[in-house]
């Protein structure tokens, strides 16, 4: 096994924010477990992957459900883009940081100098881990209750919904009858833990570059620079 820290959070402003005293601590124990941490012979099972996998189902719902009610006469559009700011990386990696997500984690001591704990998409990841350990372990009343207890300044911030980088891009280039842009992973490195990953995207003639810890995040890279060099030639 690996030299990770403690299996379980000591810090009980963590424990009450979860709002939910856990039957199986092992759940807990397992959204906290970084992959670097994980039995290198069990890591799929013993790492928070999978529980991350199911607690982004549940978000999803339990978003998708509140928003119904919170906007009743508002069209699916607004709706699915309100829904993907508020299961957004960014979203969930300011949750996990404001419940003290980061000092939970069981990251080995030498990838914790590496400021792997502190890193966005690591902490959102163990956010929808924590949000699948708390379903299995007590229901979807049980995630429900985290979400809606730390998602209302979310919720509420600006009800005009937003929009990424690529909604925007393809926005542009459909309104344009230039078609959808084109995305292509132009590489992938570094380790399983920490990887980095390039990607292009093609719209209108032109092609930019994006690089992210995930595709996604890289993909909206590439439509962000896209997009900063319309409205530098623009200007």
């Amino acid at each position: 096994m690996s030299n990770a820290g403690p299996a379980l959070p000591a810090g009980a402003g963590f424990m009450s924010r979860l709002g939910h005293r856990f039957n199986d601590p092992g759940l807990l124990s397992q959204a906290l477990t970084h992959r670097s941490a994980a039995d290198p012979r069990r890591q799929m099972l013993d790492s928070n992957e999978r529980l991350e996998f199911l607690g982004d189902r549940v978000l999803a719902l339990v978003m998708a459900e509140w928003l119904s009610e919170r906007f009743p006469t508002e069209r699916e559009g607004a709706l699915g883009k309100r829904l993907s700011v508020l299961v957004a990386a960014e979203t969930l990696a300011k949750v996990g940081e404001a419940i003290g997500l980061p000092a939970a984690l069981r990251i080995p001591p030498a990838e914790g100098r590496t400021g792997l704990r502190g890193r966005a998409t690591v902490i959102a990841d163990a956010t929808e881990a924590l949000i699948g350990a708390l379903y299995l372990d007590g229901g979807l009343e049980a995630a429900r209750r985290f979400i809606r207890a730390e998602w209302p300044g979310f919720l509420e911030a600006d009800h005009t919904p937003p929009m990424s980088a690529k909604s925007r891009l393809q926005e542009h280039t459909l309104g344009r009858a230039e078609g959808l842009p084109a995305y292509r992973l132009v590489s992938a490195s570094g380790p399983s833990h920490q990887p980095l990953f390039v990607v292009a995207v093609r719209a209108g003639g032109r092609e930019t570059e994006g690089q992210g810890d995930s595709k996604r995040a890289a993909e909206q890279a590439a439509a962000e620079a896209w997009l900063a060099g319309l409205d530098s030639t623009a200007s």
